[in-house]
């Protein structure tokens, strides 16, 4: 893991991959409750039967959204920022899911600095995440995310 004292400071790590988190079982369970939470219940990720019947490899395939929603906690086990101070997640440029997700599959996330660019008030930190699902030979998940660092 990296530790650093601020956001800022990964600047200096521009074009570097961070390295991966630890792998994370995506279970039925969470996305059950991802799809209570979020109310997309489609058939695709909550029934097990259709699934079963209509789905490729026959299990219900997590959400793309929960995917994303798991960068923020498994980041943490890449890089630690001792003091966060005035930084905002500002969005993402690119989202890509190019392989779903099944019930029982594991991931786990990568982190590479993109770049990081004089922006008005501050700076601008773009990170690529990529999560790699085990035995896939393309990930589950590209993301490109922007964040303001406010100086």
């Amino acid at each position: 893991m990296l530790t650093v004292d601020t956001l800022a400071d990964l600047k200096a790590h521009v074009g570097r991959d961070l390295g991966h988190s630890d792998w994370v079982t995506i279970d039925q369970d969470l996305i059950d409750r991802f799809a209570d939470l979020t109310g997309d219940r489609n058939w695709y990720h909550v029934d097990r039967e259709r699934a079963a019947r209509d789905l490729p490899g026959g299990l219900p395939i997590a959400h793309g959204l929960l995917t994303l929603s798991l960068v923020p906690g498994l980041a943490g086990q890449i890089v630690q920022v001792r003091h966060h101070g005035r930084a905002f997640n500002y969005g993402f440029d690119k989202v890509r899911y190019p392989v779903p997700v099944s019930a029982g599959d594991r991931v786990r996330l990568h982190m590479h600095v993109l770049s990081a660019d004089p922006a008005p008030g501050g700076t601008m930190l773009k990170r690529r995440y990529t999560m790699e699902r085990e035995g896939a030979d393309k990930p589950a998940m590209v993301a490109d995310m922007l964040s303001l660092i406010v100086t």
